[in-house]
């Protein structure tokens, strides 16, 4: 089993802890601004947070995905839309791998300073589109879910790759997707992100109308990595890029837990004086609630820490190793989510205030759960791999 090193603290996840009390401090201004604050923002970049996994071919650190865990997970504690932020930020540096080292560089800039938002899908609003012109292509379409597009430098577009007006299709009959990157001043935010949770998040639409892509800022949507160090391993891909996601489901729940806790020493209710913490009922379901998340992160550190040791050995991760990083992956968002539903009924009324964190935490994970790494399928897709049969879903 691969321990999580918990008595070492690596310089990011001390930068991490560090800006914990700064998130605390500006979750209102998050929720009511619906973006991270600009001031936190610079914060966390300067901190690095936001380019964990950019390519050190790149300037880039290229930390391993437990250390990334570690930070992620910490500033969720703290706010859980500030820690999906980083995550997303940090989904978009694994991302660039795929452009050539010195189209990477060009985006990242010297010294490194990585900021991207976007997204993986062609859908949305108004369906991306692309058509070839010489010297790139010209690109329209609104896009939604841009994560951190307020702090962003860089827009990751997918889009239909046409001919006229008829989308291109490949041997296997489905249309070709192009991935493009674009530079934040030429795209439009589209204000959309009134939702129940996560709301700091600023996941806002955005569009683009026939805007001209260099060649060298794409790349076709299934193309591999040209990186080829282990964090950028073609077989592992969803592993690493959704590590992050667990960790701020489960930073959301760590955080939810201890809230319950601190609310449990000075609050009692309406109806029974005692103190939440001298009552048998809640020491049972915090206990609980600490056992669901501990052992959630233990079996990713296993699960993940299996796959990373192969990939650092120059080995290809094993199809099993891959199914059950992946499994643990979606099994710790979706135990999150009980954890903290239970720690919300265990707090009582104290749970329905704006002024205390339970409530952005109960809204904020049952945000997060809707996320891709979190689909029930891949619980079935596990399930094949366990039977010899193989899944059909995105990385295999």
């Amino acid at each position: 089993m691969v321990q999580d090193p918990s008595t070492s603290i690596p310089p990011i996840v001390a930068e991490a802890m560090g800006l914990a009390n700064a998130v605390r401090a500006s979750r209102a201004e998050a929720e009511e601004r619906r973006q991270t604050p600009p001031a936190l923002a610079a914060k966390i970049t300067a901190a690095g947070l936001y380019q964990m996994y950019l390519p050190r071919s790149m300037g880039g650190p290229e930390l391993d995905p437990l250390t990334v865990f570690r930070a992620v997970e910490e500033i969720s504690k703290a706010d859980g839309s500030v820690g999906w932020n980083i995550m997303i930020a940090n989904a978009m540096a694994l991302n660039i791998a795929r452009l050539p080292v010195e189209v990477g560089r060009e985006l990242a800039g010297t010294p490194a300073d990585y900021r991207a938002a976007g997204s993986a899908r062609p859908g949305g609003h108004s369906a991306g589109r692309v058509w070839e012109v010489p010297g790139g292509y010209r690109l329209s379409g609104q896009w939604n879910f841009a994560s951190g597009i307020y702090n962003a430098r860089w827009l990751y577009c997918t889009a239909v790759v046409m001919d006229g007006d008829t989308p291109r299709l490949n041997a296997a009959g489905k249309p070709i997707l192009r991935a493009l990157w674009v530079p934040r001043e030429e795209v439009a935010i589209v204000d959309t992100w009134a939702v129940m949770g996560m709301r700091g998040t600023g996941s806002q639409d955005f569009s683009v109308q026939d805007v001209f892509v260099p060649e060298r800022r794409s790349v076709l949507s299934d193309d591999r990595m040209v990186e080829s160090t282990p964090l950028f391993n073609h077989r592992a891909r969803f592993v690493f890029l959704w590590t992050p996601s667990a960790a701020n489901a489960l930073g959301i729940a760590r955080g939810a837990i201890d809230a319950l806790a601190e609310i449990a020493m000075t609050s009692a209710s309406t109806l029974n004086t005692a103190l939440l913490r001298d009552r048998p009922t809640v020491q049972a379901h915090i206990g609980e609630a600490d056992a669901i998340v501990g052992a959630a992160r233990a079996y990713v550190f296993d699960a993940v820490g299996r796959v990373w040791s192969s990939v650092c050995a120059g080995a290809e991760p094993t199809d099993q190793e891959v199914a059950q990083a992946r499994l643990a992956i979606t099994h710790a968002m979706h135990e999150s989510v009980r954890a903290v539903d239970k720690v919300f009924h265990t707090a009582g009324t104290n749970a329905i205030y704006t002024s205390l964190p339970l409530e952005a935490a109960f809204r904020d994970i049952h945000v997060a759960i809707q996320h891709g790494a979190a689909l029930p399928s891949y619980f079935q897709s596990a399930g094949k791999v366990r039977l010899g049969l193989r899944p059909d879903d995105p990385g295999w």
